[in-house]
């Protein structure tokens, strides 16, 4: 269920002392290490770090209203989890994240966009240090708008390229059809005016007599 605690500071405090302990230190390392331009707050029931509207007005696809989401952090019924858009969303990261990761000689417990944990132990606090501090707002919105900009015009190029050509086969069709109906041979009957016209000349046509000079 997610929280509707207004702040950060009221959703940490509704949270039993083990897990505010754990989450408090893990805020306190993403503080410690994002770049300028990212703001924290509540976002979606979680603990936020995303780029406001003031630096990308567009925001948040899913929701233009709400600010694009960088890093969440939050606990859930069973265990905590967190949220890193940009290494989740891009290759290069999702590789970076993962050697990093498997390097620290930890377990990652991976959801389909997070990590899970009960308790720092799990973490390498490390990687998530420089996972939070690896890129500025404006490499961030880079990756977000190669992941998410250009499916819609891909799509859009796709369908128009789909519907050019089936224009143009139908284009083709028709052309064909034309070009097949003005040059196919009319079709001869007995009754046909050429072979009337032919037989007539052959009865009507005098013949030539012998050159004088043979």
């Amino acid at each position: 269920m997610q929280s509707k605690a207004a702040t950060v500071s009221q959703y940490l405090r509704e949270l039993p002392p083990e897990r505010r302990d754990t989450l408090t230190h893990i805020r306190k390392i993403l503080k410690q290490n994002l770049p300028k331009g990212f703001k924290e707050g509540m976002q979606y029931g979680m603990i936020g770090y995303f780029v406001p509207h003031s630096l990308y007005t567009d925001g948040y696809h899913c929701d233009p209203a709400q600010p694009l989401p960088y890093i969440s952090l939050a606990s859930q019924k069973n265990y905590c989890s967190l949220y890193l858009f940009a290494q989740y969303s891009n290759n290069r990261e999702n590789h970076w994240f993962q050697k990093a990761w498997k390097a620290s000689g930890k377990k990652m417990n991976r959801g389909k966009s997070c990590v899970r944990f009960k308790k720092l132990e799990d973490l390498p606090l490390d990687v998530i240090a420089e996972a939070a501090s690896r890129l500025s707002v404006e490499q961030f919105i880079e990756i977000y708008e190669s992941v998410i900009k250009p499916t819609g015009g891909n799509r859009q190029k796709s369908t128009k390229r789909a519907v050019k050509k089936k224009t143009d086969s139908s284009q083709k069709k028709t052309v064909k059809k034309a070009s097949s109906a003005k040059t196919r041979p009319a079709i001869k009957t007995s009754n046909s005016p050429k072979t009337v016209v032919a037989k007539q000349s052959k009865k009507t046509t005098p013949r030539r007599g012998r050159n004088p000079s043979g």
